[in-house]
């Protein structure tokens, strides 16, 4: 198996592993999380309706000078304002195939410092 097929198979079944102890609800969304190497994205899902409530990412709540973890506390304190506006105070933090460490880790401290809770 190639190097990079290799690591494409083990963070798919990371993810679904993560993926099927969570499932988000109108109530309590799941808040999911993408980073690529350059960006970061959070989105709250319904997985009941398989709707998008809101999604927030680097590009759009931050400048491009800063580093990645400045704007991944910019996208979850913005992540977090937006679930306010809809009423929701409870999400389930979906890391995805990510360790909670570095970007993840500070974007979810950040949603929690706005008073989202986890």
């Amino acid at each position: 198996m190639k190097t990079s097929t290799k690591k494409t198979f083990h963070r798919k079944r990371r993810s679904a592993r993560t993926r099927a102890k969570l499932f988000g609800t109108a109530e309590c969304p799941r808040l999911s999380v993408f980073r690529s190497n350059n960006h970061v994205y959070a989105q709250l899902i319904n997985d009941e309706a398989g709707k998008t409530i809101a999604a927030s990412f680097d590009m759009a709540v931050s400048e491009k000078k800063k580093t990645r973890t400045e704007r991944a506390e910019a996208v979850g304190s913005d992540i977090a304002k937006q679930a306010k506006k809809k009423k929701i105070n409870t999400v389930i933090f979906d890391r995805g195939p990510y360790s909670y460490t570095g970007v993840v880790k500070v974007l979810a401290e950040s949603a929690r410092k706005e008073g989202l809770s986890f």
